[in-house]
């Protein structure tokens, strides 16, 4: 006999689908919200690691090929290596060989770009060339390296004659060489094709050195051209012992790489290098440990062995290149946090958002959920059920979330994005199933009142927000003592990172257990006002729902992070603001490394946009009575200068303390001093010799930290009428003006003084895509939470909306007009948005003036550990606090009012049906 099992009936409509065709337009706003905040969730970390990659790049390009370039060669100093070894090793083929080898070895853990590596002989010391036709610009006979290095053809084009070809057997007696020159030197020492320079030799005639070529170099800032930037062109520079500072010109002679050996017959003690230039493209910043370790490896290191074996086992290493990564790892600890704080509280906004959307469906569905538990369903099966209709919308729009922010943001990795978009649907599906579960543990006919009046805080939500409180202060201590980006260390430490959004948590719980206390106190007085509108305001705001605490978190959260968020970029643009006024000292600064023309100043005051020129002589090495220790001394006209100090707001002085007849008959100057050079001679008069050869006798009257003239820690400023001779004539002029013409000033000054600009300087300060693509992440990240609080206050209010549309309704058939109703349900509202506001007000202050400690935006402002200006710190800005408050409390009597004309628009007769769900 068969038994046949009897199957389960089949529903008659799927639970799913008939949920979703009841309620569509509460699933597509659901659908929007979760693509919403997907989108932003996964755009944060590929922005930031979009930005991290540029903003590394960008400290490649301006740390340049000098710095980036990892430099192998080998090193010869007290070793005696027979002399045909030594030709050996200085051919072509000994530098070649082991190049191929080096760069597959290196290449595995740095990136490098094997078109602008090179290798080569060159000399290590400068040879005097004494040929009478070079350029000589203070008399002083130029200086040259050699250098023969690889792929000259490739990297330039022929502007005149030929490439240099070496001769056939080339040996340190070798006494004629062919060479090239680039264009730029060619044109500074006079070099055409077939000039002969001749390099003095050691203990035999001059190396005679013919130019057959001159070259333009294809990328003259890439680092064939710009490791060694002497081969792209010649500098100027002086000898430092040489008091005349009389200045002469190096340049560099491009030899045929087979034409190494002959400079062993020179003094420039020629070697072999290697130069292994990293591919800048290829270099993200998530993987900076490795690439660190990549350069420690190849400074001292198991690379740098292996390239020993290969090359030679006296093989030395040299970049900088530790360095420019260890400067990005330092500006991107300090970022980080700082941004990290926008992030934790716009994700804490966002979260409440979804949560407040979880419990808004609830709430609706309240009657519909509590008869199904009194029907016999289970809470496992409810909640699957809830937990599948919510499925069905969110895990879709979170994936379209997810695409939309990879289209918008390509070329970053994708698992934080993915796992940010699959935080934020598994939020969304779980907030429904939850607040059911929660609401409906136990099975009821009637739901209970659900306000502060009948709740009372259980031992769990005391024991909660405990809990909190001593995460709030533990993070407050650690940010305060330690910082936020303590060695580098801090960017990870998300406790610090939370702090503003746990005091802002800390906040609404207070003030939500608080704020009915004062309203109830209130109502009684109010009770024996005339009319109802008054007391049945401020006894229905005293009874406010349970659940505010989540509007009034988003509220308090995104308050207090916009806050916190324009404080810092106030004090980031203050600082750099203040730091270039420091660095230039005036709006424009034209400054010459010797006396400046005397019609200078005349050419600079008719340029357009100054108002003012202060003319200065500034010694910058001048020796006090000691002899030991120079101080710069600065001669200024007192009371332009005074003015100029006033204008700039640096180092202010009175001018009547600096005249030279101040004191009369004394023979010392009145000086204004440094406090290190205060401490060290006192207010007793000493002698300073100038650099310009006079003297003069000083005596310190008054101290300032800083002076315009002079950035650094040590100076001395008098009056320049005081000065003996040539040493009062002006070498800088300080512009003042309402921004003051770039171009009119360098015409004027032509090659005959730098020129500096305010604004320059300030533009140079946020130069790094990573300062730059951080604030953009911070701004986003505020506005986001102010999107986001502005939605939890909109859904607060339309959760409330049946129920004061019923209440009007109820009120109208009493005789309550409609002006009353809409000051009720303003009057009614205004109590919590003017709590939010001072709540925010004051949480924002508190939070920024119990965080300021801990939070240096000196690496934010100018892109290094020190400023000219000294520490930027966080400061309150009024306008973030107050504005976004006023903005709260404007939207909520704006949409309370709306609501109330729009309800007394519908009429009341559905609002007063018997039997109908509110």
């Amino acid at each position: 006999m068969t038994v046949r099992t009897a199957r389960r009936p089949r529903a008659v409509a799927p639970w799913v689908r008939t949920r979703l065709r009841a309620a569509p337009g509460a699933a597509v706003a659901l659908a929007v919200l979760v693509a919403v905040t997907a989108f932003l969730a996964a755009a944060l970390p590929l922005a930031v690691d979009r930005y991290g990659d540029a903003g590394l790049r960008r400290a490649m390009e301006v740390a340049g090929p000098g710095r980036t370039t990892v430099q192998l060669y080998t090193s010869h100093a007290n070793v005696i290596v027979p002399q045909e070894t030594r030709e050996a090793e200085l051919r072509r083929d000994a530098a070649r060989g082991p190049y191929d080898r080096i760069l597959a070895q290196a290449g595995r853990a740095l990136p490098l770009d094997t078109d602008q590596s090179s290798y080569g002989v060159r000399t290590t010391r400068r040879l005097e060339v004494p040929d009478p036709w070079l350029s000589r610009p203070d008399g002083v006979s130029p200086q040259f390296h050699l250098v023969a290095q690889n792929g000259l053809a490739g990297h330039s084009r022929l502007r005149a004659g030929r490439l240099p070809k070496a001769p056939d057997d080339v040996t340190a007696a070798t006494t004629a060489v062919e060479a090239a020159v680039s264009s730029d030197t060619a044109r500074k020492l006079n070099i055409e094709v077939g000039s002969v320079l001749h390099v003095p030799g050691v203990e035999r005639a001059p190396l005679t050195v013919r130019v057959t070529g001159v070259v333009e170099p294809r990328a003259p800032r890439e680092a064939y051209w710009s490791t060694t930037p002497v081969l792209r062109g010649p500098h100027l520079t002086t000898r430092p012992d040489d008091p005349s500072r009389n200045r002469f010109w190096v340049g560099a002679l491009l030899l045929p790489p087979d034409a190494g050996p002959a400079l062993l017959g020179t003094g420039g003690v020629p070697e072999r290098y290697w130069m292994l230039a990293p591919e800048a493209s290829a270099l993200h910043g998530h993987d900076l440990p490795e690439l660190k370790s990549a350069v420690a490896s190849l400074e001292a290191g198991p690379l740098l062995r292996r390239a020993g074996t290969a090359a030679s086992s006296t093989l030395l290493a040299e970049t900088s290149l530790d360095d420019v990564f260890g400067e990005y790892a330092g500006l991107r600890a300090a970022i980080g946090p700082v941004v990290s704080v926008a992030a934790f509280g716009t994700g804490t906004v966002a979260a409440v958002v979804l949560l407040m959307a979880g419990s808004l469906a609830a709430g609706r569905r309240r009657a519909e959920l509590t008869l199904l538990r009194a029907r016999g369903a289970s809470l496992r099966g409810l909640t699957g059920r809830l937990l599948a209709e919510t499925a069905v919308v969110t895990v879709p729009a979170a994936a379209l979330g997810l695409a939309a922010a990879r289209l918008t943001v390509p070329g970053a990795r994708l698992p934080y994005a993915v796992a940010a978009a699959g935080a934020v649907a598994l939020l969304a599906c779980a907030a429904l199933p939850l607040r059911a579960v929660a609401a409906h543990r136990a099975v009821r006919v009637h739901a209970a009142r659900d306000d502060i009046a009948s709740a009372r805080p259980s031992r769990r939500r005391t024991v909660a927000e405990l809990t909190l409180l001593a995460l709030a202060v533990g993070a407050v201590v650690t940010l305060r003592t330690r910082g936020a980006g303590d060695g580098g260390a801090a960017s990870g430490d998300e406790l610090v990172s939370l702090a503003p959004v746990l005091v802002g948590v800390i906040a609404a719980l207070v003030l939500v257990r608080l704020h009915p206390l004062p309203l109830r106190g209130l109502a009684r007085p109010a009770a024996r006002l005339r009319g109802v509108v008054g007391p049945l305001s401020l006894a229905r705001a005293g009874r406010t729902p349970d659940s505010a605490v989540l509007p009034l978190l988003a509220l308090l959260t995104a308050l207090t992070t916009a806050a916190f968020g324009g404080s810092v970029l106030t004090g980031v643009a203050d600082a750099r603001d203040r730091a270039a006024t420091v660095a230039v000292g005036a709006d424009a600064r034209v400054e010459g490394l010797r006396a400046l023309p005397s019609e200078l100043a005349g050419k600079v005051r008719r340029a357009p946009g100054v108002r003012d020129v202060t003319a200065v002589s500034v010694a910058y090495y001048s020796y006090p009575s000691d002899g030991r220790l120079t101080v710069p001394v600065a001669g200024v006209d007192p009371a332009g200068y005074a003015a100029l100090t006033r204008h700039t707001g640096i180092g202010t002085f009175d001018a009547a303390e600096l005249e030279a007849s101040a004191a009369p008959g004394s023979g010392a100057l009145p000086a204004l001093a440094s406090p290190a050079v205060a401490d060290r001679y006192g207010t007793r008069p000493f002698p300073v010799r100038l650099d310009t050869g006079g003297s003069i006798t000083v005596r310190i009257v008054a101290v300032r930290e800083r002076t315009p003239v002079l950035a650094g820690q040590e100076f001395l400023l008098v009056d320049r009428s005081g000065l003996p001779g040539d040493s009062a004539r002006p070498t800088a002029l300080l512009v003042t003006g309402d921004r003051p013409d770039a171009g009119a000033l360098r015409e004027a000054a032509g090659g005959a003084a730098r020129v500096q600009l305010r604004t320059e300087r300030l533009a140079g300060f946020v130069d790094s895509p990573l300062q730059s693509g951080a604030e953009r992440v911070y701004i986003a990240a505020v506005a986001a939470g102010a999107g986001y609080a502005v939605l939890a206050l909109l859904l607060t209010l339309l959760r409330a909306a049946p129920e004061r549309a019923a209440l009007l309704a109820r009120l109208r058939t009493m005789g309550l007009t409609r002006a009353q109703g809409r000051r009720l349900l303003v009057l009614e509202s205004l109590p919590q948005a003017l709590l939010a506001a001072a709540g925010g007000i004051l949480t924002a202050w508190a939070a920024v003036r119990l965080l300021s400690p801990g939070i240096d935006l000196t690496t934010i402002a100018v892109s290094a550990s020190s400023s000219p200006a000294g520490r930027a710190a966080l400061r309150t800005d009024p306008v973030s606090l107050v504005v976004p408050a006023l903005a709260v409390v404007a939207l909520t009597v704006g949409i309370s009012a709306a609501q109330a004309w729009w309800s007394g628009r519908r009429g009341s007769v559905r609002e007063l049906r018997a039997g109908d769900a509110r």
